[in-house]
């Protein structure tokens, strides 16, 4: 005999999450282009409640502080960096996964993003990252973060121990350290595409291993 409790649970626990993920995104929407259009330190928690038409409690439900927004986009985007990182080919090399796994978390960007914002709305806020020294230095200490975590991950794809061997941190060090390059680069030009920013990475990418293991005279 089905339990009719039991029935009607799960389209309304259903229908509950889908609720809150609407308002989330909704903050999401509002809070991005007040942060680019009047600054993330000038623009209040109040005045992004008001574009939604909801109070500060339920901002506070969603987000610690303003901070989190920011960095919202980006963490759905590590997260699909990490997934194609633990989807790579056993057989490739660790830097050759780290490059696939790049490019593919780029070019499925706007996949990832699509229930939440526009593409062009996460380029522009990564843009804001770079150019405000309070989001930049959160920034780094999250990407110091993530690098251990890409390090350990490589270490485990390996069978080694990061703690006992180094060169899953070394390489992972190499790679990151050229995704910062890149978005520092990419975030002074006038190109805001994602086929701007992944052509850039290809290029960085490509030159690492000339960069450490040849001689430079005479080449260009």
């Amino acid at each position: 005999m089905i339990d009719e409790r039991s029935a009607t649970a799960a389209p309304v626990t259903g229908l509950r999450e889908r609720k809150k993920r609407r308002t989330r995104n909704a903050l999401l929407r509002a809070a991005l282009p007040l942060f680019l259009s009047q600054g993330y330190e000038r623009t209040t928690v109040d005045e992004i409640t008001d574009a939604v038409n909801v109070s500060q409690r339920t901002f506070f439900r969603y987000f610690a502080n303003k901070e989190e927004v920011v960095f919202a986009l980006q963490e759905l985007v590590e997260s699909r960096f990490v997934a194609e990182l633990h989807a790579r080919p056993a057989a490739e090399g660790p830097f050759e996964a780290l490059r696939g796994a790049a490019l593919a978390a780029w070019d499925s960007v706007e996949l990832t993003l699509s229930e939440v914002v526009p593409v062009d709305l996460y380029m522009r806020s990564y843009r804001l990252i770079e150019s405000t020294p309070a989001l930049l230095a959160v920034h780094l200490r999250r990407s110091t973060e993530l690098e251990e975590r890409i390090s350990r991950l490589i270490g485990a794809r390996e069978g080694l121990d990061v703690d006992a061997d180094p060169r899953p941190r070394v390489a992972v060090a190499a790679f990151c350290g050229v995704m910062r390059v890149t978005g520092r680069l990419w975030g002074q030009g006038e190109d805001t595409s994602v086929e701007s920013i992944r052509r850039l990475t290809v290029t960085y990418l490509d030159r690492i291993g000339p960069a450490l293991t040849s001689s430079w005279r005479g080449s260009a």
